[in-house]
């Protein structure tokens, strides 16, 4: 009986010498069908270069299976289980699906036939498992590659990085470019924002790494992040959680980075470059997004709780710089948007200085503390903050008594197993293969178990916890010593409107309104005022 016959056949990169040689893959099956003249060939389906870990990037498997699904053959014949697939469920489900429409599969090597052999199928999960297992072995031996290269400094990408050419493996500094490098830096530490320098970029048709000559805020923060500038390069920015599906992810703190200084010249110093790090932590603050992070909230506490009397939010900058200090102080956003000499209508408000900000805060929450009933109040709202209600052992409990179920299901494999043996319905190959999986899995979950119940032991008690909680938030609350600590200002303020003469402080903890007036120019001769606002 004639039989139409399909050809699958896989060259991945990790054997390139296959893809050098594709035509001995076709002189192989061509010799297999010259033996078997009741087959008459349908097609022949060949991926090449692509990774055999996951069947959906693979085009022409692909293809091949709604081939089958439409009738045009009845047997796929293929080298090997790995060449096949390397995920044993995508092997079995596939077969499994081909032989509910009628198609079989012939493993030549591994002499294997999805519809004739008893065994077949118990043949093809060992094969199949096998051949998985060297796919791990191989992203094992690709990582540690990797981790040599990383020690060694060794660069990874496009070479598409501003101030840089790529010669051969390496990067070399574009000397043109660099300066441009230089010059974001350099104005991004004389406080002009990442907005301002791509206006001033694009105004001079200065062009970026890719030749465009239109600058954005969000190119100019991504060259002032990157540690490569200072020397240092980051690897591990993103990774590959499973090594069958191949599908990279950004690196969110999930796997640990790997920082070397790297073989290239730098083109920032690493003061310069610590510098600015300091200045973009000081103006964001993390977005907790799950497991992903994100900026976009500020950070400093003076820009979340400032608002202008126009309505407009405060941007924070530099006011004063030298060798010692830096002083900061906030600006309406409307007033910088529209300067006075270009807006009739700007806003009026000055400039606030940081210092300001911080001697009213001190000087309201001092008199706050100094009443013992405002005390205890701000006290028991900062207690109920606190997270004492979630006991860490509570989670370590469960956890333990998840891995005495895993391991007590393992130990029923195991008895099954030995059955299995002793009834000869399996040999010793198998008992032994399939045993050290078992007992692999069974230590794993006991040296977990003996960790957590080491953790377990040393929780403090709830009443430790509450008492050290406690004596934090006393700590806070001791203004006179340690100053107003942002927790306060977070806990309590609820916005600080600036007016042209006077700020309005509201608080979310009382209905009162605190109005200040601040007087002179240092902080030796400050003077607070209370304002009485008659309008």
């Amino acid at each position: 009986m004639k039989r139409k016959v399909a050809i699958y056949a896989r060259v991945s990169t990790e054997h390139e010498a296959q893809l050098s040689a594709l035509d001995n893959q076709v002189q192989y099956y061509d010799d297999i069908l010259k033996k078997n003249p009741d087959w008459i060939l349908y097609d022949r389906y060949i991926d090449e270069g692509i990774t055999g870990t996951s069947i959906k990037k693979r085009k022409n498997f692909m293809r091949m299976i709604e081939d089958a699904k439409a009738g045009r053959f009845d047997l796929i014949v293929t080298r090997e289980v790995s060449r096949f697939a390397r995920n044993t469920v995508d092997t079995l489900q596939e077969t499994r699906k081909l032989k509910n429409i009628g198609v079989e599969v012939y493993f030549v090597e591994d002499n294997i036939w999805t519809f004739n052999d008893q065994d077949g199928e118990l043949k093809l999960t060992i094969m199949a498992t096998l051949a998985q297992n060297e796919s791990k072995k191989t992203s094992q031996r690709v990582k540690a590659g990797q981790m040599i290269s990383f020690q060694n400094g060794v660069f990874y990408g496009s070479g598409n990085i501003l101030g840089y050419d790529k010669v051969g493996k390496d990067l070399v500094v574009n000397e043109e470019q660099a300066e441009i490098v230089r010059y974001i830096y350099s104005e991004y530490l004389n406080g002009n924002g990442t907005v301002k320098i791509a206006d001033e970029l694009t105004k001079k048709g200065v062009p970026t790494s890719t030749g465009l000559t239109t600058w954005s805020a969000s190119y100019i923060s991504r060259v002032l992040r990157n540690p490569f500038y200072s020397g240092t390069i980051v690897y591990r920015k993103s990774y590959i959680p499973d090594y069958l599906e191949q599908k990279a992810k950004i690196n969110y703190g999930e796997v640990e980075k790997v920082v070397v200084e790297g073989r290239h010249e730098p083109i920032i110093s690493k003061e310069d470059f610590k510098k600015v790090q300091q200045i973009m932590d000081s103006h964001s603050k993390p977005i907790k997004l799950g497991r992903r992070q994100a900026t976009g909230v500020a950070k400093n506490i003076w820009s979340k709780k400032l608002v202008c009397e126009c309505g407009s939010n405060f941007n924070r900058k530099i006011y004063h710089k030298n060798k010692n200090e830096t002083t900061y102080c906030y600006v309406c956003y409307n007033k910088k948007m529209r300067p006075k000499n270009r807006y009739k209508d700007s806003c009026e408000v000055k400039e606030v200085q940081e210092w300001k900000l911080q001697y009213m805060a001190e000087t309201i929450f001092r008199n706050f503390t100094h009443d013992t009933d405002n005390r205890k109040e701000l006290f028991e709202r900062l207690m109920k903050g606190v997270n004492i209600d979630e006991h860490p052992e509570i989670k370590i409990k469960k956890r333990i008594d998840k891995l005495n179920q895993l391991i007590e299901k393992e130990s029923e494999k195991f008895d099954r197993l030995i059955d299995n043996y002793l009834d000869k319905t399996i040999d010793l190959t198998l008992y032994d293969m399939f045993q050290k999986k078992v007992s692999s899995r069974i230590e794993k979950y006991k040296i977990e178990k003996s960790e957590l119940e080491k953790q377990y032991e040393s929780i403090e008690p709830l009443e430790v916890r509450i008492e050290n909680a406690k004596k934090k938030i006393r700590r806070l609350l001791d203004i006179n010593y340690n100053g107003v600590d942002e927790k306060i200002m977070e806990e309590f303020v609820d916005k600080i409107i600036v007016h042209k003469d006077y700020f309005e402080w509201k608080f979310n903890f009382m209905n009162e309104t605190i109005n200040l007036e601040i007087c002179g120019k240092s902080k030796k001769d400050c003077l607070l005022i209370e304002y009485k606002n008659n309008r």
